[in-house]
């Protein structure tokens, strides 16, 4: 899972208002001409201070970030020292090192701690009914029900269903919300493929797979994150032969 881009977001997240005044500014004719009016009359009075008050909460928002909080006070120094023309305590470089830095530590915080949480998930998991270990410590499936047809062969493009889920059974993805999906097994990550191999047409079965079989701490997902998949076949497709 690459870092966030925390710099990025926060730039965009407190430039926002300014850009979209800007981006008004910019549509104004220059010379005047023009009789029609761009934007509706104001019949209001804007109040300043609730104004404000949600540009900070704007700004506010995109202040979260993972693994360290900042310190709100030390912002609004920084803020009215802005205003006040001070220079800042930090070169725009020595803010971003510092960002990197601090994300690169949650990141492997995260990654070591959710290793931990998958292996002792995986260990006692091995002592429930009904759960076979393809690849000790790497690799666990149960059946939920038996099918009748043909068998998911190594290498083959099977029609399935899924759905994946995380340790806590929050979902990440799944094709129920739409057709099933035909699968070459050998363009998806290891603990699926392998996992699904030998499955019958009709059977449905959950996998249970160790992050070094899935993603690891590439992509999108959470570092190391195990992953649990349930899993139809609908059609088993056997693979070419080369």
């Amino acid at each position: 899972m690459p870092k966030l881009k925390l710099r990025t977001t926060l730039l965009i997240g407190a430039l926002s208002p300014f850009l979209l005044l800007s981006a008004h500014s910019d549509s104004l004719p220059s010379d005047g001409a023009s009789n029609t009016p761009l934007v509706a009359e104001v019949t209001e009075e804007i109040d300043i201070s609730r104004l404000s008050e949600a540009f900070g909460h704007l700004l506010g928002r995109n202040l979260e970030a993972p693994g360290f909080s900042f310190d709100l006070e030390a912002i609004i120094r920084g803020m009215r020292a802005a205003k006040a023309g001070e220079p800042s305590p930090m070169t725009e470089e020595e803010y971003v090192n510092s960002i990197d830095s601090l994300q690169e530590r949650a990141f492997a915080s995260l990654a070591a701690e959710n290793l931990r949480q998958a292996e002792a998930f995986l260990t006692k998991n091995l002592s429930m009914p009904g759960i076979v270990s393809v690849e000790e410590g790497q690799l666990q499936y149960r059946i939920e029900s038996k099918g009748d047809g043909a068998l998911v062969q190594s290498g083959g493009s099977p029609l399935i269903h899924y759905t994946g889920r995380y340790m806590d059974g929050s979902v990440f993805s799944t094709s129920r919300d739409g057709d099933p999906i035909a699968l070459p097994l050998d363009q998806t990550i290891p603990g699926f493929s392998r996992g699904i191999v030998g499955m019958q047409q009709g059977e449905k079965r959950t996998l249970f797979v160790h992050p070094n079989l899935g993603y690891g701490v590439c992509g999108q997902l959470p570092p190391n994150s195990l992953l649990v998949f349930e899993v139809e076949v609908i059609e088993a497709q056997k693979g070419q032969e080369s």
